[in-house]
């Protein structure tokens, strides 16, 4: 018996799996840049309540019209809280960190979250950390380290605060994913949305209240709509990553670099620098390696 390893190749029928993942890619990258979209009129914490808004209310009331509220009682209520609270705070810190630093610099920390996974894997699951997952560490880190250097983050608080909050966002994307996927192999994804929605929406409520600012109906309808904006992005990865292998979807995720330093440019004249520029293309290829890495075993 002839044993096939997975192709890694990516060809014309992944388009559609791609286009998904790209899609979604786009829609965070607009939802977490929100902050910074508004001038930093609107709190963090304020737009990630009215963005729970948005998607309980859209979410719940598609699920009481059809009549099936029962369906999605979960056995696992802390374990959808605690998923809230990362989620939460992931969300709040990056929203928070992109006001304070150009966006693709905030993005590329952010995106340490793949690499912090594979650890709390290795720390939490046992998993075993393999040499291309400890070349991808090592990639990411250093490319970190180039976009940090390069804006003098050691140098001076001013950049060192909102850095920190970046990596920290990071550090609870990774645990959120880590309990997406131990929900996800229990849950139905309805379930899963539904309860992170109803959660965010009490986690978001007493910090928003005390940091709120009136807004315009426009500005207040414009947040609220983001979420249903998560919601269509949550549906294109779910349906990229049916339709493709991990080493094909996985690496669109770091178009997300891409996205911010095009909006940065476009809305800020944020012009990456050479080491914004090499610390990314670092992080992406660590990305890519950690991609491959978890396809082949």
């Amino acid at each position: 018996m002839i044993n096939q390893r997975p192709s890694h190749h990516v060809t014309a029928g992944h388009l559609p799996a791609i286009l998904w993942v790209l899609l979604s890619t786009f829609l965070w990258t607009v939802i977490f840049a929100a902050g910074k979209l508004s001038g930093g009129e609107i709190g963090a914490f304020q737009i990630t309540f009215l963005r729970y808004v948005g998607g309980f209310s859209l979410l719940s009331g598609a699920v009481v019209a059809q009549g099936r509220l029962a369906q999605h009682r979960s056995a696992r209520p802390s374990a959808h809280f605690a998923r809230a609270v990362c989620g939460c705070g992931a969300a709040v810190a990056i929203t928070w960190a992109s006001t304070r630093m150009p966006l693709v610099d905030a993005t590329a920390i952010g995106m340490l979250s793949g690499v912090l996974t594979v650890l709390l894997g290795v720390a939490v699951l046992n998993e075993r950390l393999g040499r291309a997952n400890g070349i991808a560490i090592f990639l990411a880190v250093v490319g970190v380290a180039f976009v940090m250097l390069g804006k003098g983050a050691f140098r001076s608080g001013l950049f060192l605060i909102p850095a920190l909050v970046a990596f920290l966002s990071a550090a609870m994307f990774a645990l959120e994913g880590l309990l997406i996927s131990v929900l996800g192999r229990a849950e139905r994804p309805g379930t899963v949305m539904l309860h992170v929605s109803f959660f965010g929406l009490v986690l978001m409520g007493g910090p928003a209240w005390l940091e709120w600012r009136p807004l315009s109906w426009q500005a207040t309808l414009s947040c609220i709509s983001l979420g249903p904006v998560g919601l269509i992005a949550q549906y294109c990865t779910i349906r990229g990553y049916r339709a493709a292998p991990l080493s094909v979807v996985a690496p669109i995720d770091y178009s997300w670099i891409l996205f911010s330093a095009l909006l940065g440019a476009m809305f800020f004249g944020e012009i990456p620098g050479p080491s914004a520029w090499i610390g990314c293309t670092l992080i992406v290829s660590g990305g890519v390696v950690l991609a491959r890495a978890h396809q082949s075993s």
